[in-house]
């Protein structure tokens, strides 16, 4: 293969081998300058291993690197910026104390004579970087006082101040809010217009088709395939990345009859998120409840669950009303809360992942004041077992774990608690596709042995595609119910955005 004068970056045939895994098996990938180059795949498909080889945190064990035209060999990480590579990782490699004009410029300070700081450079450097992106921050407050979105912007300002021409940006909308995406965007697309190549890793697949020029598909260690967005399609995409048509990502629905009830909400309400909402939910049932932001979905699942108890209203647990007063209560009832934010409020991220999931049930293996270990062990490897969760990740610290992982951890969690109904806020945020298929199989399992799902979700095809019904939440209220395989999108967003349409 010849070397086009526009590829600033080729890698190939990249292999690397670990322990008892091939990672990557002679994978070829380039970058364009001036261009946005997706790359996607399951966790696993070898996506970071490849990116710690062009950072220089890994050496390949074979293949080559050619860098604007020549061969070269990339000792480490800050050889790597020396070279014009900067990554950007999912996680903020910031110092939370120092301010954001000395954390762009740290390592790499404006000096004098006989080494004195020039600190009014530095800050002068620094808004230059900062107006290059077209956006203003306030360079003189600690990061650990600024938002997530500030924060990633000093984290490019960093990157460009090492003159970075290949910038990576691992899942960089993960942590970001809706609003503060499109100036991400637009940041991305100032960057792309002034030469720069960027490789931008995501499991959102609409971000790519908004922002990319070139996708590039992993699958277990080896290139898929390479294309030009305009001529993928979302299902194609998908189907490269799990192996299998997209047809099988849902599981048929149940059957079955509902049987007894295992939720029951009466005028629920709390100002001014909910108000007065009342539905049912059944045993071996899976209710997905959807609406615009700030309808009073999210709301719903922490009042019922007693992390936000409601002001007023009835909630009845399998025939018996409950006090949503505190988690406490909804737990002992037989109630399980996973939140959206499983890293804050699902997981402790310095333990490890089988110390999580025995948590919430550890007085059930206690003899006295003293834990008993191979008790503990063999539940807990069972709950995993019975999520498809690989008992070998079980000793790690639940920080690095992938998302799908963290997330079937939570889920054996509560298995373990015996949860007859779980609530599920976001069930498959910040998850590879193939996981996301996994965790919807494993819901409908559950849901055949009856188990009870409240599903809150923003992804209409994820709610069409694993409800038995659709509740449509608009301004606290329900404005409309659909049977499960009755709406489309459109009805969907109507009802969302205009509430009870006269039929």
């Amino acid at each position: 293969m010849g070397i086009s004068e526009n590829f600033v970056l080729e890698m190939r045939s990249i292999t690397k081998r670990f322990p008892g895994v091939l990672a990557l098996d002679g994978v070829d990938f380039h970058c364009q300058k001036g261009s946005v180059h997706a790359l996607v795949g399951e966790n696993g498909a070898g996506k970071s291993t490849l990116m710690k080889i062009l950072a220089g945190a890994y050496q390949p064990d074979s293949g080559e690197i050619i860098l604007r035209g020549e061969k070269v060999e990339i000792r480490d990480p800050r050889n790597a910026l020396h070279l014009g590579i900067s990554i950007i990782y999912q996680e903020s490699n910031l110092v939370p104390y120092l301010d954001a004009a000395q954390n762009i410029f740290l390592g790499k300070e404006p000096k004098g004579r006989f080494g004195r700081l020039k600190s009014e450079e530095i800050y002068k450097q620094a808004t230059e970087l900062v107006s290059r992106l077209g956006v203003s921050i306030h360079l003189k407050r600690p990061v650990h006082l600024l938002s997530v979105a500030h924060r990633q912007i000093i984290e490019i300002a960093k990157s460009l101040s090492y003159d970075a021409q290949i910038l990576v940006m691992d899942e960089p909308t993960s942590s970001l809010p809706s609003k503060e995406v499109e100036r991400l965007f637009a940041m991305v697309r100032s960057l792309k217009a002034h030469g720069v190549a960027i490789i931008y890793i995501s499991h959102r697949l609409d971000e790519i088709f908004e922002i990319a020029d070139m996708v590039t598909v992993l699958k277990d260690g080896k290139k898929v395939a390479s294309l030009n967005v305009k001529e993928a399609t979302k299902t194609n995409l998908i189907e490269m990345m799990v192996g299998r048509p997209l047809s099988d990502a849902f599981p048929s629905r149940s059957s079955q009859p509902v049987r007894k009830e295992a939720l029951r909400t009466v005028d629920l309400t709390r100002k001014p998120f909910l108000d007065g909402v009342s539905f049912a939910l059944g045993c071996g049932e899976i209710v997905g409840v959807t609406g615009l932001d700030g309808s009073g979905r999210r709301e719903l699942g922490r009042a019922v669950s007693g992390d936000d108890p409601p002001e007023r209203g009835e909630v009845y647990l399998f025939g018996k009303r409950v006090s949503c007063k505190s988690p406490r209560k909804t737990i002992r009832a037989g109630l399980a809360f996973m939140s959206d934010d499983r890293k804050s409020e699902g997981l402790i991220m310095g333990l490890s992942l089988l110390e999580n999931i025995s948590l919430p049930s550890l007085g059930f293996r206690l003899r006295g004041f003293v834990i008993n270990r191979v008790r503990e062990k063999k539940e807990v490897a069972k709950a995993a077992e019975s999520v498809r969760l690989d008992c070998g990740f079980l000793k790690r610290e639940a920080q690095y774990l992938s998302g799908g992982t963290q997330q079937k951890g939570v889920l054996a969690k509560w298995l373990l608690m015996d949860a007859k109904l779980i609530v599920l806020d976001e069930p498959t945020r910040g998850i590879d596709v193939g996981t996301k298929v996994e965790i919807y199989h494993l819901m409908r399992e559950l849901a055949n042995r009856g188990t009870a799902i409240l599903m809150l979700s923003s992804e209409l095809p994820e709610i069409i595609g694993m409800s038995d019904r659709v509740l449509v939440m608009r301004k606290g209220r329900i404005a409309r119910e659909f049977k499960g395989g009755e709406p489309t999108e459109k009805d969907i967003l109507t009802a969302a955005m205009m509430g009870v349409s006269e039929t």
